[in-house]
């Protein structure tokens, strides 16, 4: 009952998510095509998309905390976003990607993945604390949640490889970037994230401790960005 009251005094979180995909298309219309924070972010705006579609149509155990949970999660891409805007350093797990941005022998591919595995390796397990602090609630009342939206991640991280990996006739290419992004996967990065969310929560009572933990979750998270965005040759 006490969830319910909470989530009542709260503004609808699914005008949020609307909120979200309209900073994040004014963004993309700043931003040149190819640059690879760009490249993202037409990524995520498919995601949040998906979700929002996903919680209009009830595809959620409860509603209001999917959506909650979708804006709390595009909240920390978008403090990256602002961070640089402002020439204040975002979190590390972010810095690969905007540091190299306009590197010539990054692929298309290299930027969306960095960008999707510093969201969820480092912003999603932050996100799911930020839901539970504001919806009332415990990591495992958000469980079905966060796995529905990671199965809409781990869907449109197949579609992204399929279209933005390039074609048979460029091997040189393919060869390589196929070694490399093989090393990393979607799904134990968020078997990550939702096991940092949970420890997290448990060491609220000793903020020295968790903030450790988040200041080494968000270095490593950014080393391997960093691989992941490794120039290619032509």
């Amino acid at each position: 009952m006490a969830r319910l009251e909470r989530l009542a005094e709260c503004t609808h979180p699914a005008h949020g998510v609307d909120a979200v995909i309209a900073r994040m298309r004014a963004l993309d219309r700043t931003w040149p095509h190819g640059d690879g924070v760009a490249v993202f972010n037409r990524v995520y705006v498919a995601v949040t998309q998906e979700v929002g579609r996903h919680v209009g149509a009830g595809a959620f155990p409860d509603a209001e905390a999917a959506a909650t949970l979708g804006v709390r999660f595009a909240e920390r891409y978008l403090a990256a976003v602002d961070a640089v805007a402002a020439d204040r350093r975002p979190p590390a797990c972010w810095r690969p990607l905007f540091q190299l941005r306009r590197h010539p022998g990054v692929r298309p591919l290299q930027f969306a993945l960095a960008g999707i595995n510093a969201h969820i390796g480092h912003d999603l397990a932050l996100a799911v604390v930020d839901t539970c602090h504001s919806v009332g609630c415990e990591p495992a009342d958000l469980e079905d949640e966060f796995d529905r939206v990671g199965d809409i991640l781990v869907a449109l991280e197949e579609r992204v490889r399929e279209e933005l990996m390039p074609g048979p006739d460029v091997f040189q290419v393919a060869d390589p970037l196929t070694h490399l992004l093989g090393s990393w996967s979607l799904e134990r990065a968020r078997d990550g994230a939702w096991s940092a969310a949970r420890t997290l929560w448990t060491l609220r009572p000793f903020p020295g401790v968790a903030e450790e933990l988040r200041e080494r979750l968000d270095g490593a998270v950014g080393v391997v960005g960093r691989m992941l965005l490794t120039p290619l040759p032509d």
